[in-house]
């Protein structure tokens, strides 16, 4: 478990103090993968390095599994340090050392003999697939086997946590998703915690059960990902989630649609489903029981970590009375209503 209590970082700036994070608080279960995003400068990657304590919070406490790191003398901090593996963008390979090499190299660093630094490289170089890579140099390999062995580098002290800053964000799209599915492996098999950095929702999307987004060092928004998906609260959320499930409608029709609400003879809708209630004919229901037309603008099908999850934007003509009928019918029936009375 990894706890966060009150946490705040402050950073002496040119024109005077400046605050990465403010009174942050977060609870992450054991064996759990969770996500954290926000924009560029959201203080993103100064959050994760604070849970192994690289960057050392100003104020608050940092606990993992049950030891408040911020309270440990320099020797027990180190000990504590091999139970949280990190990987990072840049894969921070040594060029001058083999695959199999740069894997060892924190059980060399730690003393290890040579049989039991190869009892435990080799196998983690099977779980990440790279056996056959094990004597070529970081040069003679692709970026995503690079990352690849910078995962199994994390995973050879046996971590009960890993952190990843960023650690897609330099890979192309196919290669990501081979890397979300292996973190998701590991979690799996060997039950560790992931905490995982990223700007992007299709990450988010793909491979974590909850996430916090963070926007100007504050979390402001955490919850499960298909809950976060459903009914985002904040603006900032909204924005990042525009990216996946396409929220914005297209220019032209978004000003065809504001002249039809400043009239007020249409009611702009955004409807979100999840599990069975994508595949039912809620609207059709809707329409025949209320007497209501709905002109679907746009919508989207997809998964989320195994979850159905739909969403549409409707244009609804009726009756006011019936059309507020409608909304709370609809969601009698699961279905997240949001009525916007304008268009942005």
């Amino acid at each position: 478990m990894i706890e966060l209590r009150n946490v705040s970082q402050r950073f002496a700036g040119p024109r005077g103090w400046i605050e990465a994070l403010h009174n942050v608080n977060l609870t992450i279960p054991p064996g759990e993968v969770f996500g954290i995003i926000g924009r560029s400068g959201a203080g993103k990657s100064t959050l994760v390095r604070t849970v192994n304590l690289l960057t050392r919070p100003t104020e608050g406490d940092i606990v993992v599994n049950g030891r408040a790191l911020t309270a440990l003398a320099p020797r027990e901090l180190r000990e504590a340090r091999r139970e949280i593996g990190m990987i990072f963008q840049h894969f921070n390979l040594l060029s001058s050392r083999t695959v199999f090499e740069n894997v060892a190299l924190p059980l060399e660093l730690a003393g290890m003999k040579r049989a039991q630094i190869d009892e435990t490289v080799l196998p983690l170089l099977e779980l990440v697939g790279l056996t056959a890579q094990k004597d070529r140099y970081p040069a003679q390999i692709s970026g995503g086997q690079k990352q690849r062995v910078g995962i199994a580098r994390a995973l050879a002290s046996k971590p009960k946590v890993l952190l990843s800053d960023e650690a897609t964000s330099a890979l192309d799209p196919e290669t990501t998703r081979a890397i979300l599915d292996l973190l998701r492996k590991i979690n799996r098999e060997l039950g560790l915690t992931v905490v995982l950095i990223t700007h992007q929702m299709e990450v988010i999307k793909q491979v974590c059960d909850r996430v916090a987004v963070l926007d100007a060092g504050r979390v402001v928004e955490e919850g499960r990902v298909i809950d976060v998906f459903l009914q985002p609260r904040h603006e900032v959320t909204r924005a990042l989630l525009g990216d996946v499930i396409a929220q914005e409608l297209p220019p032209a029709l978004k000003a065809r649609v504001a002249e039809r609400l400043k009239t007020g003879s249409g009611h702009l809708l955004r409807l979100a489903f999840s599990g069975t209630g994508v595949d039912q004919p809620v609207l059709s229901e809707t329409i025949r029981r209320f007497e209501l037309d709905f002109n679907i603008l746009h919508g989207r099908i997809d998964e989320i970590q195994g979850q159905a999850f739909g969403s549409l934007a409707v244009l609804a003509g009726g009756d006011p009375v019936k059309v507020a009928q409608a909304i709370t019918w609809l969601r009698e029936q699961g279905v997240v209503v949001e009525e916007l009375s304008y268009v942005e």
